[in-house]
């Protein structure tokens, strides 16, 4: 990209001489240049070697092996020159463009004067070879395609043929992904006109050797027929091109980027570079600063980020040994630990090295604009069409223009006359619903330090700054540019610290700060009436009334501790103290702020890692919350928390256990804590049952409701209720004695399927239930287990497939099917899942410790077990399988799953219907349940390399 088009190779008439196809360094190399190809060895081998092959086949195996043996050493040199200099990628790309050459280059000599020798050529009989593309441009990862264009003056002759074929299966004999073509100067121009793909590639054409004044003749033709007056569309289609990768491939701030065509990747700085290549003729982006397109500042961030994402992707292809571009986390860690990041203070090497990753992603966001706006300003790129269709004429205030639709600063010295004008210019730009211009924004950026501590503690700022959030609607837009240019970080330097901050795991799909950012967005939706249908709790609360301040400061400091040893939340809270009342925040709502974000984990946890049907879950959040208002508070934040993880972690399931937890916890606040109580809650149950069944006996009603103990009416929906009395009233036939009756259906209200189980009560049924579904591959979201008065266990699990939603009617009856063989016998679960419980690959790299507690708090009749570790297919298995072992009665689970990590919580009695109080026996099962863990760890790691 910051090469000379004409670097690597010297332009020769005709291939007549060996002297003649020598590469050329086209700059300083990461290593000797000898080590990485030595052109006068090369030559002495291959000269050799002609001289006892008996035929040309033999000659071109003899150099396809010496050439073999220079391109092994050649990669060895860069890639051990590399290890040492780990960020060299400039030197890098360039070694590997040498030796690219050189091995090109020799091709084609042996191709053209030994293998198919001709002294004097015709006139159109000569030949010009010409790298494009990447190769063109002289940048060269280790395994980059190697782009050839082959050019005759005519159409192509019968030798010129045999030469391009001996040659190109020389170059695959090398194992080089080469794409060709052979083309004439008129071809060129012809499908470079219909293609800008092609346009493009010959942009970057690079003379290799061959012909020389052929490759002169197109050189010049291309600029006069093909590139002059053209701009615009030019520029057009880039953009449009790279408009619809970044939809393809995902947002700067995914968390497994793709260093090539990702949103502020190479392909962006490449696309940048081409369209001023286009324009302006430059060959160097250095050449961009003297013609007023970027300051040398900018030119710096624009050669670091280069640097550092073609490092990035230069290690990538070294370690998996093939073109791969997606960091992913398998891949972050190794590449990590290749540029020398190591574990610093509670965070991991890998997720300082990606906080750097995409601070350059976003340097390369702020380039584009600027460069954008530069040929806006040249009237070389259009205004999107919309914008000039609905433009909005909203009048600015004192002190800013409009340029080219869009919030520009009048006086720049009057404007740095005072630092709160740097808060201004964002509120303008919401005000008027104009972007900001980013010549302004350069201006910001430059000048961040007038945000001193004087600006923050000053009345006017705090209330620009909360009028940011609570006054137009759509605070995200100006919180995330001001997070991009350093605004939101100057003005709130605790937020520093997590800006472009990874966190290293599955189930967080932004940064930290683009996922507080998110949550915002959310927030603003809610308020707007625009997620009415899929947040009818959170809508409804904000519609009754809220204190949004509360909200909107609580929400932007919720994460504001993450990346310390400490307790995020207990962090965070801390913060929150001290920066809740700096953004103008009353002592009262400070202390609430303060309390929100101590606590924004708990109705998650409640929620998801509880069970909500068990009263004494219900009375503790209660008391927890203490108050309506922290509760409404408390689950709008949650709900936004959440939604902002990640597109695909908000669901049906999720928002049905939050409504459940929100309703009961209010109506416990609002009528007093009796209305938790089992009786009262069994006794309408049974009325429920009783009056969905009008056709039933009395005596079979009655049977079916004394049958049961108090927790089954608690814990599970009238319609289960009405399903699991079918299902007993079926099984008590004495034809179906001995069976097991079971029944699928989608639970949509929960995005799952619920699978019912009736039969004889005996120990281990939970577990073998657990293994039977873990062998038909599905993720067991919550189980139930209750044992009937009469000597029948009643299980219910609700399940989803592999993707996360219910599965298909028509995959119930195979499922149905295997989960009876399961159960009779006929498949050992323990054997079968041997070869199915494995952890991908890409899953391996991340830390997930194992905790166990044991809490006989949490429920009035059960001993509550969690287990915290790492998720696989067969863990609520080995773990059921444990507890069944030890005479431990599992009355239910509840599992949380968080990307990798898995939280199962096992709702517990032993043998005699007692909690487990005894220290020893706790002890005891925590050592089994960690064996279990372990050994399936192991199992599910596969053998060691």
């Amino acid at each position: 990209m910051t090469l000379p088009q004409q670097a690597s190779a010297a332009p020769v008439s005709d291939p007549d001489g060996t002297d003649r196809f020598r590469p050329i360094a086209p700059g300083p190399l990461i290593c000797e240049q000898t080590a990485i190809f030595d052109a006068d060895a090369v030559q002495a081998r291959i000269s050799e070697a002609a001289t006892v092959a008996p035929d040309n086949q033999h000659l071109r195996a003899a150099v396809v092996d010496i050439l073999l043996d220079v391109q092994k050493a050649g990669r060895s040199a860069i890639a051990a020159a590399f290890a040492e200099d780990p960020f060299a990628a400039r030197p890098l790309t360039r070694s590997y463009t040498y030796l690219t050459d050189g091995l090109v280059m020799t091709a084609l000599q042996v191709a053209s004067t030994r293998l198919h020798p001709r002294p004097n050529p015709t006139a159109g009989e000569h030949i010009a070879v010409i790298a494009v593309g990447g190769y063109g441009r002289g940048e060269m990862a280790p395994f980059s395609d190697v782009d050839l264009l082959f050019l005759t003056p005519y159409k192509i002759t019968p030798w010129a043929e045999s030469v391009i074929e001996s040659m190109l299966y020389m170059l695959w004999d090398l194992k080089l992904k080469v794409g060709h073509s052979s083309r004439t100067i008129k071809d060129c121009i012809r499908l470079g006109r219909e293609d800008f793909t092609i346009r493009t590639a010959m942009l970057e054409h690079r003379f290799l050797t061959g012909h020389a004044p052929l490759a002169e003749k197109l050189d010049a033709r291309l600029k006069s027929d093909l590139f002059s007056g053209t701009g615009r569309d030019f520029i057009e289609a880039k953009l449009d091109e790279r408009d619809a990768r970044h939809l393809k491939q995902g947002q700067r701030y995914m968390v497994e980027p793709n260093v090539k065509e990702g949103k502020g990747g190479l392909r962006d700085l490449q696309s940048l570079f081409w369209i001023a290549k286009y324009i302006h003729g430059v060959q160097t982006a250095a050449e961009l600063v003297p013609l007023g397109v970027f300051r040398p500042e900018e030119f710096a961030k624009f050669v670091t980020a280069e640097d550092f994402l073609w490092a990035v992707r230069s290690h990538l292809h070294l370690i998996t040994k093939r073109a791969t571009e997606q960091l992913t986390f398998d891949m972050q860690v190794e590449v990590a630990d290749r540029m020398g990041y190591r574990d610093l203070a509670g965070r991991r090497g890998v997720e300082i090295f990606m906080q750097d990753y995409f601070r350059q992603a976003t340097a390369v966001g702020d380039l584009t604009r600027i460069f954008l706006t530069k040929l806006e300003a040249d009237h070389l790129k259009s205004e999107p069409l919309l914008e000039r269709i609905f433009r909005r004429r909203r009048k600015v205030r004192p002190g800013y223009v409009v340029i080219n639709n869009r919030v520009g600063i009048k006086d720049p010295a009057d404007f740095l006359q005072d630092g709160l004008n740097l808060l201004q210019l964002f509120d303008e730009g919401l005000r008027t619903g104009m972007l900001i211009h980013p010549d302004a924004m350069r201006l910001v950026t430059a000048n961040l330090h007038l945000i001193d501590d004087a600006l923050r503690n000053s009345r006017e700022a705090q209330k620009l700054f909360l009028g940011l959030l609570l006054k137009h609607g759509n605070p995200e837009r100006a919180l995330r540019r001001m997070n991009e240019l350093g605004v939101l970080a100057a003005f709130v330097p605790e937020f520093e610290p997590i800006v472009a901050m990874m966190q290293f795991n599955m189930y967080h799909s932004y940064t930290v700060d683009e996922h507080t950012i998110q949550c915002i967005a959310t927030l603003a939706q809610i308020e707007k009436g625009e997620l009415i249908e899929e947040l009818p709790v959170a809508s409804a609360i904000l519609e009754r009334g809220i204190n949004r301040r509360i909200l909107y400061v609580a929400l932007l400091l919720h994460d504001i501790g993450k990346g310390r040893p400490e307790d995020h939340s207990i962090l965070g809270a801390q913060i929150t103290r001290k920066v809740a009342p700096r953004l103008g925040l009353s002592k009262a709502d400070s202390e609430t702020a303060e309390w929100l974000v101590r606590y924004h984990l708990l109705m998650s946890d409640m929620a998801q890692k509880r069970d909500i049907a068990d009263p004494r879950t219900v009375r503790d959040f209660a008391k927890a919350v203490k108050t309506v208002k922290r509760l409404d508070l408390l689950t709008v934040m949650t709900v936004c928390d959440i939604r902002g993880v990640g597109p695909n972690v908000w669901n049906n399931w999720k928002a049905a256990l939050l409504r459940a937890l929100y309703r009961q916890t209010r109506r416990a606040l609002d009528d007093g804590m009796e209305v938790l109580n089992r009786e009262n809650r069994g006794a309408e149950a049974k009325k429920t049952l009783r009056d969905a069944l009008p056709d039933w006996p009395k005596s079979a009603l009655k049977t079916e409701t004394a049958r049961h103990y108090p927790p089954y009416w608690q814990g599970l929906h009238v319609t289960a209720h009405i399903d699991f009395a079918h299902m007993l009233r079926e099984i008590e036939d004495p034809e179906r004695a001995g069976d097991i009756i079971v029944r699928m259906h989608p639970d949509e209200d929960r995005d799952a399927t619920r699978a019912c189980f009736v039969m004889a009560d005996h120990p281990g049924i939970f577990a073998r239930l657990a293994g039977a579904l873990a062998l038909v591959g599905a993720n067991v979201v919550d189980a139930r287990s209750y044992t009937t008065k009469d000597g029948y266990v009643t299980d219910a699990f609700w399940i989803q497939d592999s993707e996360g939603h219910p599965y298909e009617a028509d995959r119930l009856p195979r499922l149905t099917k295997m989960i009876h063989k399961t159960l009779n016998g006929e498949v050992i679960a323990r054997d079968a899942l041997i070869s199915r419980d494995k952890i991908k690959k890409r899953e391996k790299a991340f830390n997930v410790p194992t905790h166990i507690s044991f809490d006989n708090e949490g429920s009035e009749i059960y001993t509550i077990i969690e287990v915290d570790t790492r998720d696989r297919p067969g863990l609520l298995y080995d773990l059921a399988r444990t507890l069944a072992a030890a005479n431990v009665y599992i009355a239910n689970a509840v599992i949380a799953t968080y990307g990798e990590q898995v939280v199962d919580t096992f709702y517990v009695k032993d043998m005699f219907g007692l909690k487990y109080h005894a220290e020893s026996k706790q002890r005891s099962l925590e050592t089994k349940l960690r064996t279990a863990i372990d050994e399936g760890a192991q199992r599910a790691e596969g053998p060691k390399p």
